[in-house]
């Protein structure tokens, strides 16, 4: 795909089996690097001018990543959904200036749809107070590194923005039926990056994330203050990892071919005015390639502001419909 955006990226990794065996079947370059190793990772980053991160879960890997592209003036780009990475980065804004580089977050599905949804609609209501994201996957699955990133978090609960400032919720203390166009679906709130991204793309004060999710689900998780210290107990997560690394890796090509990805938002302002709108698109993981090579592309070419950036405020709301087979509707 990376030769479609005329790419010839290098892989980079700690495993150097598991490396070797996908650089032979994709017939590209690598280096093994461990992200421990702040010499070696800045020796390495020296030769390049951009990263494009993936390895997650982020809260562990961002941080070490981003300062050795900060310590070498090189671009960092991942494709994270954390609230706290993308709030930890935020930080890194005036050094990323100061070195000339940009730094973005969120390249992929988390949260290139959602953020030029809320650029979109804040575009079309400059006045909006509050905004409602929603997202949901017709036909799809999730990957190895979605669903061990999702243990980390279990029993931590949820997010929404409040008044300009982030405030722990339940995890799914809200719940309603969206109609995102081509299917009705029950959504649930989530701590999706949007909570940060979008509040830093538009400014507007409220801001809660919705998945789609099962009522059942809904219902169960009014339960959750009686066992959510259990999940967070370490061996508690490592047994949940332990079985997401048992079963498959993730969506095949047949399944991501098939399956499509949905995204509705909603704004609304101080006279109770609301506007809404739906996107849909690829698979999340195949639009998260596609994404992440576009910007990448951008950068490489020159297009890029210094700083800590998000796609939207970047790139612009229509940032997503350069990507084939996405389609935006206003409802």
């Amino acid at each position: 795909m990376a030769s479609q955006f005329n790419l010839i990226p290098v892989l980079a990794g700690r495993n150097s089996t598991a490396l070797k065996e996908m650089a032979s079947a994709l017939s590209l370059e690598f280096v093994v690097v461990d992200l421990d190793d702040a010499t070696a990772l800045e020796s390495t980053l020296k030769n390049f001018p951009l990263v494009l991160h993936a390895a997650g879960p982020f809260k562990f890997t961002a941080q070490k990543m981003a300062k050795a592209c900060l310590a070498t003036g090189v671009h960092y780009l991942d494709i994270t959904g954390e609230i706290a990475v993308f709030e930890l980065l935020k930080k890194m804004d005036g050094i990323a200036k100061e070195k000339g580089i940009m730094i973005m977050p969120g390249v992929g599905f988390d949260v290139v749809p959602t953020d030029c949804m809320a650029k979109f609609l804040h575009e079309k209501m400059p006045n909006a107070t509050h905004l409602k994201l929603a997202f949901a996957t017709i036909g799809g699955k999730l990957s190895h590194g979605t669903a061990t990133t999702m243990a980390e978090g279990m029993g931590e609960g949820g997010a929404v923005r409040e008044n300009g400032k982030i405030t722990r919720k339940p995890l799914g203390h809200k719940g309603f039926w969206v109609d995102f166009g081509v299917k009705k679906m029950f959504v649930m709130t989530i701590p999706w990056g949007d909570i940060s991204t979008a509040f830093t793309t538009t400014g507007i004060p409220n801001i809660e994330t919705y998945t789609g999710a099962s009522p059942k689900t809904f219902s169960m998780l009014k339960w959750q203050n009686w066992f959510n210290w259990v999940l967070q107990l370490s061996f508690v997560r490592n047994y949940y990892k332990r079985k997401i690394k048992k079963m498959p890796a993730g969506p095949d090509d047949a399944m991501r071919a098939k399956a499509k990805s949905l995204v509705w938002g909603e704004v609304t302002n101080d006279q109770n005015e609301q506007m809404s709108a739906t996107i849909q698109g690829p698979e999340g993981y195949t639009l998260t390639a596609i994404s992440s090579l576009l910007i990448t592309q951008k950068v490489l070419s020159g297009n890029y502001k210094s700083g800590y950036q998000t796609p939207a405020a970047c790139y612009g709301a229509d940032l997503v419909l350069e990507i084939d087979g996405v389609t935006r509707s206003i409802n």
